[in-house]
């Protein structure tokens, strides 16, 4: 009998301190990343970027003990899946900038009898850099490949009710017994530059939307935090970024508590762990701050396992 597969794609992490160079070489490298038309102008402006940022992101990769926590994640997330969706269906992931590529996957997927392979972006708003990126890598390596079995994706899930309900989940658990009017709940989302957005990316007004169907859901559940705020994080460069910055929405609150969750994310990664947890927390911390909180991402949660059998069930129709 002919199976099928559902393949979860992310951006991915260096697996130990010798990849920190090639993901940013491949990440550098990516037309959606960096948008300009030439590609001698984006392979000079990446290697700039890469030489200037190579030390430096070792130096974060070391501090979270050598590696990125993407892939430990992921592998945990896929063997729950796979579990939930049982033997006929095959469940793998495949990560943009880092192993296991697109090619390793598709060689894989090749010495099975598969009919269609499902594909399901990790992140929750649609992007150009992201989700088209990811998107785009896997199809056109596919199709190069010469495979024939057909291609079903999803864009975004940000509107979910259960992907919220487990974000919602991550919000109360690290709240626990604590006083929600104590505390300003802080959206974080991963930045962008504004050139991006408008030139038609749609990013800006998912995360947007998501915040305001999160605030409803949060007033539904009596989690009455004494205000929400959404803010970008990430800015790297020169080039103008969304705002508010997350380090410039910090200084705007004051003696309250303040709980961050990771907005574009689903899998904890440098971003959450080392740019959230340590980073903004020395910036919290300098600026007064007695309760600083960074929830988990979903992870490998039931109730993300649960989003994602649902959004596998409902691309069948």
């Amino acid at each position: 009998m002919k199976k099928e597969a559902v393949i979860l794609l992310n951006m991915g992490g260096p697996n130990k301190l010798e990849e920190v160079e090639m993901f940013l070489k491949n990440m550098f490298a990516d037309k959606n990343i960096l948008t300009m038309k030439s590609d001698l102008m984006r392979k000079i402006v990446g290697g700039l970027i890469v030489f200037n940022r190579t030390e430096s992101s070792q130096e974060i990769y070391r501090q979270l003990g050598g590696k990125s926590p993407i892939v430990g994640h992921t592998k945990s997330l896929v063997k729950k899946l796979q579990d939930r969706l049982g033997d006929n269906v095959i469940v793998d992931f495949v990560m943009r900038y880092t192993p296991p590529f697109a090619n390793e996957v598709i060689e894989k997927l090749s010495k099975k009898d598969i009919s269609k392979i499902y594909l399901i972006p990790l992140y929750p708003q649609y992007s150009t850099t992201t989700t088209k990126s990811s998107l785009e890598d896997f199809e056109e390596m596919y199709h190069e490949n010469g495979k024939d079995a057909v291609l079903v994706e999803i864009k975004h899930f940000f509107e979910n009710e259960t992907y919220n309900e487990a974000i919602l989940q991550r919000i109360k658990e690290k709240m626990q017994d604590s006083s929600y009017t104590d505390f300003d709940m802080i959206f974080s989302a991963h930045g962008l530059p504004k050139k991006i957005v408008d030139a038609g990316d749609v990013y800006q007004r998912h995360v947007e939307k998501h915040v305001e169907l999160l605030k409803k859901k949060l007033k539904e559940k009596d989690m009455n935090f004494h205000d929400v705020h959404l803010a970008y994080q990430s800015k790297v460069g020169p080039l103008e970024w969304l705002k508010p910055a997350l380090d410039d929405k910090l200084k705007t609150v004051r003696n309250r508590g303040i709980i961050i969750f990771p907005l574009a994310f689903t899998i904890d990664n440098s971003e959450t762990d080392f740019e959230l947890e340590i980073e903004y927390r020395e910036i919290a911390e300098e600026l007064g701050f007695k309760e600083y909180r960074v929830c988990s991402c979903p992870n490998d949660s039931d109730l993300f396992v649960d989003t994602l059998e649902e959004l596998y069930e409902k691309m069948q129709l």
